[in-house]
């Protein structure tokens, strides 16, 4: 084994020679719950959780047009990685790449921070609202700001995302039997670290946005960040390094300029006669990456439905949230967008029971040595998916009657008489489908990648998440500007008293029935790349 330069004998600070007792849990486990990727989730959710509320609020902007916005934002996030692991797998190498990138995420944040502080205009009038908040219209330039750090902040997720999950796994050794047992384990873990950072996250950041103040808001994320990559830093001795193999997807190129440089330097006839053949070789390392990639992109693509569904806490089910009276207690009101806490509650929850009840029953049955494979579990959490869209739509149904019969359809300011508890139950089964869903995308996308892209495999999955978002915003445009035709009434529009999100949830379960038919007809098909250690 190597470090990340494939350089065993690097002299670079970030990347370190190998220590005999490097790797395993220990490193793995200071990565999850020590290292950056607590810090990253802590900020990524402290900013997304509760950002339409920031846009329909201090920014402004009309309910449909602020969930397009927080769903474009959120489908670069998670497109962008495949551009960062590509860098990372053919040049960078890991390592280097988290520590790049979470400097430019503390970047990001302070500026997302600085930009919640910008004075408003002196000759713009301002509103109070029947809370007794004052808002200001902002400036264009603190718009322009806003987005220019919010953007920031997406570029350098690009890097990191892919980057610390594959690292993390990297620390796992698949040719040794143990380790490779230990590597399914992994993902499991790693979304629980994942999820128990944004649930405190999520009830935590959204109380401070909506009481204390944006300016805090965005700056606690960044502090965050700060100490993560602190932490990750005194822990570089404890990482396990690889060599980068053939370097990845644009190895050819790299390694056939190196070679005609060589040839064009020493203008001799075996020098070029080397670089000839290596350029053959990596020629054919280049198609044989190609191909194993093309084998992935039907299942990549009948998971795209499941993205869309992902971007609805944040967006649609917050602002659906806080029409409900949220009130706990005699005076204490839940943010709308702490809601998305009980995401990460069922899925905490539901991670313990998988890998202590579910994973063993299922192993005696089955023969398989995770219980079930890694399709039948993306396929199971797709079908809890549309129950959840299912449960909302019905929840819509009854929040509207609610409002009927109160007489508040054209008084929005005014909370719906209907507990918060009624939409706690979409939340859960949400959760429960993302730890079948989102973790085997994880691991499938890593485990079934050429060896040389792992980075890329994980940036697979979350492009899934990221093209579901740009979908789930073009839905909302087109279907917001067709219900508006003629004088109609959205379907989102900014009273949701008068919108119909039920019909919208009840669009996105027939089209997620329709994505599960297909996924299965592929799936049924797939044949599971043989590699040791590996049961399929």
């Amino acid at each position: 084994m190597a470090p990340d330069s494939g350089n065993p004998g690097s002299s670079d600070p970030l990347l370190p020679n190998r220590a005999a007792s490097t790797g395993g849990w220990k490193a793995a486990l200071f990565i999850i719950f020590e290292g950056v990727e607590v810090a990253e989730r802590f900020a990524y959710y402290g900013i997304s959780s509760n950002l339409i509320s920031y846009l329909t609020g201090p920014l402004g902007q009309p309910t449909a047009a602020a969930a397009a916005a927080v769903n474009a934002w959120s489908g670069a996030a998670s497109m962008l990685p495949l551009l960062g692991a590509a860098v990372a797998d053919s040049w960078l190498g890991r390592y280097r790449t988290i520590v790049a990138s979470s400097v430019l995420y503390i970047t990001g944040l302070g500026m997302l921070a600085l930009s919640s502080l910008f004075p408003p205009p002196q000759n713009q009038q301002c509103s109070v609202s029947a809370d007794g908040r004052r808002s200001c219209p902002p400036s264009s330039l603190q718009t322009a700001f806003f987005y220019v750090s919010l953007y920031l902040v997406a570029i350098a997720q690009s890097g990191h995302k892919p980057c610390v999950q594959a690292f993390g796994a990297d620390q796992f050794d698949v040719t040794d039997p143990k380790e490779s047992v230990a590597r399914g384990s992994f993902f499991n873990w790693w979304y629980f670290g994942l999820c128990a950072s944004a649930t405190v996250t999520v009830a935590l950041m959204s109380y401070v946005q909506d009481n204390v103040g944006w300016g805090l808001g965005f700056g606690v994320p960044g502090i965050a960040m700060l100490l993560g990559l602190l932490i990750f830093l005194i822990g570089t001795r404890t990482y396990r390094f690889y060599g980068s193999g053939n370097g990845g997807a644009f190895s050819s190129v790299r390694k056939a300029v190196r070679a005609w440089r060589k040839g064009s330097r020493e203008a001799g006839s075996v020098e070029l006669e080397r670089a000839a053949g290596e350029r053959a070789e990596d020629d054919a390392v280049v198609a044989e990456e190609v191909k194993g990639m093309a084998r992935l992109f039907p299942i990549w693509a009948t998971c795209l439905l499941y993205g869309v569904v992902f971007a609805q806490p944040p967006t649609l089910f917050t602002k659906q949230a806080a029409t409900l009276d949220r009130r706990v207690g005699s005076s204490f009101q839940v943010p709308p967008a702490a809601l998305q806490s009980f995401v990460g509650i069922s899925i905490v929850a539901c991670l313990l029971l998988y890998e202590r009840v579910l994973v063993p029953v299922a192993r005696r049955v089955s023969g398989v040595a995770s219980g079930v494979t890694m399709l039948q579990r993306i396929g199971t959490g797709i079908a809890l998916s549309m129950v959840s869209l299912l449960v909302a739509a019905l929840v819509e149904m009854r929040r509207l009657q609610a409002a009927r019969d109160a007489g508040l359809v054209d008084r929005p300011d005014e909370g719906v008489p209907m507990s918060l508890w009624w939409v706690v139950p979409q939340y859960v089964l949400l959760g429960a489908a993302d730890v079948f869903a989102v973790v085997g995308m994880q691991e499938f996308f890593y485990d079934q990648v050429p060896g040389a892209l792992k980075s890329l495999g994980l940036a697979l999955y979350l492009s899934v998440l990221g093209v579901g978002s740009f979908i789930s915003s073009f839905l909302v445009s087109v279907i917001d500007g067709v219900t508006r035709r003629n004088g109609g009434t959205s379907w989102f529009a900014d009273n949701l008293n008068r919108g119909h999100l039920d019909y919208f949830y009840l669009l996105l379960a027939a089209l997620t029935a329709l994505e599960l038919l297909a996924f299965s007809y592929f799936s049924a098909s797939y044949v599971y790349r043989r590699k040791p250690g590996n049961i399929h």
